[in-house]
């Protein structure tokens, strides 16, 4: 399989972490919208009832229309493709208030075809209502079918924007004894590694492959503040950006862990300095503290700084 440049053209957006808030609860979305959140994800699909679905797409309209989300990324979660409620949720609320959308986060994505279906659509929307922004796609690997098609999935639309890991739905598809949501439990001490490892590597070369973002998904126990920290920390070492959240109570943990720490930022300056420099004079080895810099290096420090202006130029009310 050929992949694309990793330099794939997206937003470059803040994701360290993402609150989900159920849409059915508009106290509950009023306050995301001022949390510490990097992006606010108004949820159809899990938290919502059946039989309150299709009414709670006039709250996601109305937050998008009325509600200031600052600096912070606006999206909402359809239901799943499968579900006679994905494409409704898709024409009633990007038509009505697609100009305010960035993303919108696609569930279950079982295949290339899930998010192709997703995107025609949009296109579609997005035509008749004359809109000139682009919306992007977040698609959830959260099935067996959704491991063993991932790296094609990344591949399967320019909209697509981060692929996201759903820790439960896939402890289900794969009939992996779980107790909780992206908590530990004792089955994690009996596995001799991490027990997610291979699908979040996955995740991760596939995105990164494809120039995307990725996501773990959230931590349920949000009391539970040392499981958090470890769980943050696993998935940054990893290779992800960020962690979805189900409690404001976890911002300050997830985005503090997704900040990229101060000696991280002091290398990647000086290895700038030094290629800006070895460019100026023309040389054709970098060394910095004694160490050769590849143009690998130079795109990690690159995205070090860059992510560390957009967090210094956050501004969270």
């Amino acid at each position: 399989m050929t992949y694309p440049s990793a330099a794939k053209t997206i937003p470059f957006r803040l994701e360290r972490s993402t609150l989900f808030v159920p849409a059915f609860r508009w106290s509950m979305i009023e306050k995301a919208v001022s949390s510490l959140a990097d992006a606010v994800c108004i949820d159809l699909e899990d938290s919502v009832a059946p039989e309150e679905k299709i009414a709670s797409r006039v709250n996601v309209i109305r937050a998008f229309r009325e509600l200031d989300f600052g600096k912070r990324t606006r999206m909402f979660r359809i239901n799943d493709v499968e579900t006679p409620f994905a494409y409704r949720d898709v024409i009633e609320i990007v038509e009505a208030a697609g100009d305010q959308l960035d993303l919108i986060m696609l569930p279950k994505t079982n295949s290339p075809d899930d998010v192709r279906f997703l995107d025609k659509l949009l296109t579609q929307v997005e035509a008749q209502c004359g809109f000139s922004r682009r919306i992007g796609i977040e698609a959830q690997i959260e099935t067996a079918a959704g491991f063993l098609n991932v790296a094609e999935t990344a591949q399967a639309s320019a909209r697509l924007e981060a692929l996201i890991f759903g820790r439960l739905d896939y402890a289900t598809s794969m009939q992996i004894p779980s107790v909780e949501i992206g908590e530990f439990d004792p089955h994690d001490d009996i596995y001799s590694r991490y027990l997610w490892q291979p699908v979040m590597h996955s995740i991760v070369a596939s995105a990164r492959a494809n120039g995307l973002r990725c996501l773990d998904g959230p931590y349920v126990a949000h009391q539970d503040t040392g499981g958090l920290e470890r769980s943050c920390s696993i998935a940054r070492a990893l290779g992800f950006d960020g962690k979805q959240c189900i409690h404001p109570n976890q911002l300050s943990i997830t985005n503090s862990i997704f900040t990229p720490p101060s000696h991280e930022v002091t290398y990647a300056e000086q290895l700038l300095g030094a290629y800006e420099n070895a460019v100026a004079e023309k040389k054709g080895v970098i060394s910095v503290n004694g160490k050769m810099v590849d143009a690998a290096s130079v795109r990690m420090a690159q995205n070090i700084l860059k992510k560390t202006q957009l967090i210094m130029s956050r501004t969270h009310d």
